[in-house]
């Protein structure tokens, strides 16, 4: 081809591409003069990058504010009342759940006047009346303690469309409950003991596309079944070819990692191993190729996170999705570190496109080893990694050599560029540590019982110490770039597929599609170095206008409950990748 065709070809098609970008996104690029074939792994040749403008650099096709502030900690609580071992963010009213375990009749705060104490045994008169459930403001830090009588350790749990907390499984007389907390100040936990029909100690719960629920695995439960509405009980179980063929002697495969895929399935990670599942039909559509290195759930402990999900104005009919696992151990670690031999954590994070024609894994290593790390998607799309270890593996006592610092991944960034460590913290984040997003875009960080109770002169104390980690995108320098959504003009729930309008203050000239997005993010549940629901989409936008000391954003709801589950999300503006304070918005 002559050098000048073929430079008026390039042309034609790329303003294709342009203009058909929300109907086939990225198809064009094998068609291009240079594009690498060979070898399995398309490789483009590399364009030359854009000119950045004044205080930005180009990300996935926007600007994105620079900074090199390393986050900042702050204490938040002295106290929680109760260990963080299970953690998560109720809708609307802003305060946190956290629960850990009922087996030790201990925690740090009562249960209030009138509330009575739990029996623990008739025949003894033992009482327990000890809270080891509270409701935590994430504003003023006031805590509320909860009772429960059924054993909430180890469990799994998820949110209703109308934001009630499903909490599922346990110990001993909790292992077949399904408990209920609605998102009120002044709802209590309803507790079914006989809900579920396997024992579920150590199991994963996902949100389903009508907003129901699948549980699978933990303890000698291998297999799965779908959890029954509140008040009734479930009796139908499905075997789990997956976890019987990856149950090791160490295990390692308790706490899957489970992703509804944006077709409806199921995405299901265990051990090192990886299936497509069918909630409507309960039959395996694909196997994914091994991910090799080591064992990735518990005691491994990696982390997962779905990444965040592009949408757009017109989606195409098959909408990308792309799962990420971190870290993990080698496949004797719980064993060896019982002998006392700490092993070093695997280093490296993987990728796979699930709904590739042929999916694999690639590779990159983070700066250091983790184990038993939270994944937390932040509200611009980031990933931050926190807590955890560089040695050992999960179980009492079983992690060494803390992993002070939070570990940044920027998921479009080129590769080699994407990791960063962070500002540490001083406080070891071990076994049973938790952390989760809040709406004004700081981290929570708590937990850490590494102890077989509550213990204090040991050598990683139980924590109750609760802190705020402030990404980089809070820097103080990036102030005058952050959005302000008016919550008046902006709409509390929303249909799919629906158009709608975010009103947001902005002193910035020049916000466009390009560099103003609107992020959804469902609140994860979050236990063992899993964040069960976890999930974010990136809207499409229509339209970008100019009104008042801001911006009107016309922007388009997620298409399907494939893409989102119905229940409430929390809404951000993000504008070059500085993120508004968070407006709970519900799909409907």
């Amino acid at each position: 081809m002559r050098a000048s065709t073929r430079v008026i070809w390039t042309v034609s098609v790329l303003m294709l591409a342009a203009v058909s970008e929300a109907i086939f996104p990225l198809p064009f690029l094998p068609f291009l003069p240079g594009f690498n074939h060979g070898n399995g792994a398309a490789k483009a040749v590399k364009p030359q990058p854009a000119a950045a403008g004044k205080g930005g650099r180009r990300r996935g096709g926007s600007m994105e504010a620079q900074t090199n502030w390393g986050g900042k900690w702050e204490i938040f609580l002295q106290n929680s009342g109760v260990s963080g071992m299970h953690a998560i963010l109720m809708p609307v009213i802003n305060k946190v759940q956290y629960y850990d375990a009922t087996i030790w009749r201990i925690s740090k705060i009562k249960l209030p006047p009138g509330v009575p104490c739990h029996v623990v045994d008739a025949k003894t008169n033992r009482i327990d009346c000890w809270a080891h459930s509270v409701l935590i403001d994430a504003n003023t830090g006031a805590i509320k303690p909860l009772s429960l009588a059924t054993d909430t350790w180890c469990s799994s749990g998820g949110l209703t469309k109308n934001g009630t907390l499903v909490s599922t499984g346990g110990y001993n007389g909790g292992a077949n409950t399904a408990r209920y907390l609605a998102s009120c100040d002044n709802c209590v936990w309803e507790e079914y003991p006989q809900a579920l029909a396997a024992k579920r100690w150590y199991s994963t719960q996902a949100t389903l596309p009508d907003g129901k629920f699948f549980v699978i695995g933990g303890r000698d439960a291998l297999n799965y079944e779908y959890i029954p509405e509140e008040g009734q009980n479930n009796r139908k179980l499905y075997d789990s070819l997956l976890l019987k063929q990856t149950d090791d002697p160490e295990e390692n495969n308790l706490y899957p990692f489970v992703w509804l895929n944006t077709d409806g399935n199921l995405f299901i990670f265990a051990n090192n191993r990886s299936i497509l599942l069918s909630p409507k039909t309960n039959q395996v559509i694909k196997e994914f190729p091994q991910l090799p290195g080591g064992a990735r759930n518990y005691p491994g402990s990696g982390s997962s996170a779905l990444l965040p999900i592009q949408l757009y104005v017109k989606n195409p009919k098959v909408i990308p999705a792309e799962v990420l696992v971190c870290g993990g151990t080698k496949q004797d670690s719980y064993y060896r570190a019982g002998k006392r031999t700490f092993d070093p954590a695997l280093q490296d994070c993987a990728r796979i496109r699930i709904n590739s024609a042929k999916p694999r894994w690639k590779t990159e290593m983070m700066p250091t080893p983790r184990v038993m790390s939270d994944t937390v998607i932040l509200p611009n799309g980031d990933i931050l990694l926190v807590n955890g270890a560089k040695r050992g593996c999960s179980g009492w006592g079983y992690g060494k050599d803390p992993a002070f610092s939070p570990i940044l991944y920027k998921p479009r960034a080129p590769r080699a560029k994407r990791f960063k460590e962070l500002q540490a913290s001083t406080i070891p984040r071990m076994y049973h540590s938790t952390a989760i997003i809040l709406p004004d875009g700081k981290v929570l960080v708590g937990g850490s019982n590494t102890n077989d109770g509550y213990k204090y002169n040991v050598e990683f104390p139980t924590e109750l110490r609760v802190e705020k980690f402030s990404p980089p995108y809070l820097d103080p320098a990036l102030a005058n770039m952050r959005p302000k959504i008016f919550a008046a003009g902006t709409p509390k729930q929303v249909r799919y597929g629906q158009f709608f309008n975010v009103k947001v203050d902005l002193n910035q000239k020049g916000a466009t599609k390009e560099n103003l997005k609107i992020t959804m993010l469902a609140p994860a549940f979050t236990t063992h170095s899993i964040s069960m629901n976890m999930r974010m989409l990136i809207l499409g936008v229509a339209d970008v206008k100019p009104a008042g000391a801001g911006y009107d954003i016309q922007a388009v709801a997620p298409p399907n409950g494939n893409i989102a589950p119905p229940g409430y999300y929390l809404l951000f503006a993000v504008h070059k990748g500085v993120p508004s304070t968070g407006e709970w918005i519900q799909v409907v």
